[in-house]
């Protein structure tokens, strides 16, 4: 299925799924922002380290471990609705989150490698949900949303890191 069949976008969900081609399929949108295809530049980000680009701004550790948490939880999500539970799903503060690591004992390669693990098992998720399932909405951060529009959510977020490290980050190398 693909990101038209969605039907109406989720408020601000629409960003992140936007990023993905109106003609792409789920898996293969999932596949296209894997880790090891977006993220594969690991020696550059060794170079960065922890360096930020203005105060109060997360390193590349916090901004990967960011992407895997929130992927945990769209699946989540997604494995929720699919199997029709129709329980109100909470929003998270990714600054707790971000704040409650252990990141100062991680690797950028433990953290990718972690990363690209989780995402395989993201596919493989929705890879067995049939068209019924994908569809079936549930209630998430007060937003109606499907387990398609959380799959492209996904592979969408995950695009929108990329990018703001390429942008911000890689003139720190």
């Amino acid at each position: 299925m693909t990101s038209l069949q969605i039907g109406d976008l989720p408020n601000f969900f629409d960003r992140y799924i936007l990023l993905s081609p109106d003609n792409i399929q789920l898996l293969e949108a999932l596949d296209m922002s894997s880790p090891k295809k977006l993220f594969a530049d690991v020696e550059k980000y060794k170079a960065i380290g922890d360096g930020i680009y203005a105060p109060n701004k997360w390193t590349l550790k916090d901004i990967v471990q960011h992407c895997i948490d929130t992927e945990r939880i769209m699946s989540y999500r997604a494995l929720c609705f699919a199997r029709n539970d129709d329980t109100v799903l909470p929003s998270f503060d990714e600054n707790v989150y971000a704040k409650n690591t252990n990141l100062e004992n991680r690797t950028i390669e433990s953290l990718l490698t972690e990363f690209e693990i989780l995402r395989r098992s993201t596919i493989d998720l929705f890879g067995n949900m049939d068209i019924t399932m994908l569809l079936r909405k549930g209630t998430a951060n007060m937003t109606r949303i499907s387990p398609l529009a959380l799959g492209f959510v996904i592979a969408g977020h995950a695009k929108h890191h990329e990018s703001i490290i390429r942008e911000r980050y890689f003139s720190l190398a």
